[in-house]
């Protein structure tokens, strides 16, 4: 009990720093728990997070491995690994405990030492050849049919949630790698009963088992339930729900104290006119958006487009064209590079961009950012509720259009508009089509399987020096040599 009594000690290098200011008394909580965090396959900004969470949780966490250590803490590490780096440190003598950072997640959520139990301790997973029901799945996403019939929920859910928290903390490597995992199991035929049913599939690396296992032997993944509950994380969610406000900005937010949209309201901050508009309609935005009001507004869009340009092409992408019934917002390609919807009564907010795309005789070059350069317009769309959008909009002049808006129930939707020319439809259509993670295995198989370039522009052969031209996704699949998926099938 003696040895249990909280104490405080002083900051006498790294390992002890528990304070954002060096020379800060430390309260040390639990004296004879002195911790270690093994960087190899944690890695480094990982490390140094849940070495600040664990100080500020009143524990004792060193940076250098010494022989204070009473528990290495590791993430995707099997015993033989831990071994061998411990006997690279001290030549194996040691009396420190490797344990899985699952044991560290429960004892941040308990704010003490939690018992150690089996399933914490780190060891070789035994498999039962007799058990392994084998799938068999490619390890590129673009040559699976993933439809919407997704047989493990629980267990992609809870990936996505790691990857998204990983994208909000600029670590995109590794969201990327819980993606590709989830993907993997949402092209699974039957449910996943236990782990060495995943023998051998790709895209599977030791810490998405390690969720895996979790949630199959306990119910749920501890580092999951953490994730959940963190301030930081919850924040993030709440400040980059707000359109127009990405991480960084929530990030910059979240360190001068802002973790609700009320203390943002009343913080005084400056914000953009997206922003602005993202914040007054919250509320509306955070709904998902039904297949039928997507409807509504295309027909919207078509009516203003086709007054503009008879003949023009509009064509409703993203989620809904895979079979979704609900999105977060609404996306059109259009084909002709007019500004429409400008003065129809019916955008809360826009802002459009000019086409910046130019073919390079040498071929393209590296784009500045993710995004395609396609003209565009992104926009808080007015859409009236559905008794009010039994009357056509062509009965109503603008004036009616606008008279009728003033007076009615009505929520705003977010809908961008995209426009193409027509030479680069198919591209765009591919593009624009989804889901992210299809098309981004897509440009991966295109570049590494086919010396190609595909964008949301083009297709640029690097063997021959010459774009090819497609005027369907038909061809473009058959450029690069796979067999034409359809939208409904590329929900990885």
């Amino acid at each position: 009990l003696q040895r249990m009594k909280p104490v405080t000690v002083v900051s006498s290098g790294a390992g002890d720093t528990g304070s954002d200011r060096p020379g800060d008394k430390v309260p040390t909580r639990f004296p004879q728990v002195v911790l270690f965090l093994l960087e190899r396959k944690m890695g480094a900004s990982r490390r140094a997070f849940l070495s600040q969470l664990g100080r500020k949780k009143g524990f004792q966490v060193e940076e250098v491995f010494s022989e204070r250590v009473t528990h290495v803490i590791c993430e995707n590490n099997c015993s033989d690994e831990v071994r061998t780096w411990l006997h690279s440190q001290v030549g194996g003598r040691t009396s420190a405990q490797p344990l899985d950072i699952s044991w560290f997640t429960e004892s941040m959520r308990a704010g003490r030492p939690v018992e150690i139990l089996d399933r914490h301790k780190v060891q070789e997973q035994q498999i039962d050849e007799a058990e392994v029901v084998a799938f068999s799945v490619p390890s590129y996403a673009c040559l699976r049919r993933t439809t919407l019939d997704n047989h493990n929920p629980v267990l992609t859910d809870a990936l996505s949630l790691l990857a998204e928290n990983a994208e909000l903390s600029d670590e995109d490597g590794r969201g990327v790698a819980f993606r590709r995992a989830a993907a993997v199991l949402k092209a699974l035929p039957e449910p996943v009963t236990g782990v060495t049913q995943l023998r051998g599939l790709p895209c599977l690396g030791g810490h998405s088992l390690r969720v895996i296992r979790d949630i199959l032997e306990n119910g749920a993944s501890s580092e999951v339930e953490f994730t959940k509950q963190s301030e930081r994380f919850k924040a993030l969610k709440v400040l980059t729900d707000i359109f127009g406000v990405g991480a960084k900005t929530a990030e910059r937010w979240i360190r001068d104290g802002i973790h609700s949209l009320h203390q943002l309201q009343e913080s005084g901050q400056t914000l953009n006119r997206a922003q602005q508009a993202g914040l007054e309609h919250y509320d509306d935005l955070k709904q998902p958006v039904t297949k039928a009001e997507a409807d509504a507004i295309g027909e919207i869009v078509e009516e203003a487009v086709v007054s503009v340009l008879p003949g023009a092409q509009i064509t409703l992408i993203g989620g809904f064209r895979r079979g979704k019934l609900t999105g977060h917002d609404v996306d059109f390609l259009i084909t002709h590079p007019e500004e429409v919807l400008s003065l129809q009564g019916f955008l809360l907010y826009q802002k459009t961009t000019r086409n910046s795309y130019l073919e390079a005789k040498d071929g393209p070059a590296r784009p500045a950012s993710n995004m395609d350069r396609f003209e565009r317009c992104f926009s808080i769309f007015k859409l009236a509720d559905a008794e009010k959008r039994g009357t056509k909009q062509t009965e109503n002049t603008p004036e009616d259009t606008c008279r009728l808006a003033a007076h009615s129930r009505w929520r705003a939707v977010r809908v961008d508009l995209v426009v193409s020319p027509i030479s680069q439809f198919a591209f765009a259509l591919l593009g624009w089509t989804g889901s992210k993670l299809f098309e981004r295995e897509l440009r991966r198989w295109a570049g590494h399987e086919k010396a190609m370039s595909l964008s949301s522009h083009a297709l640029y052969d690097n063997k021959q020096g010459r774009y090819l031209k497609a005027t369907s996704e038909e061809e473009i699949f058959t450029y690069l040599g796979l067999e034409y998926i359809p939208p409904s099938e590329r929900n990885a």
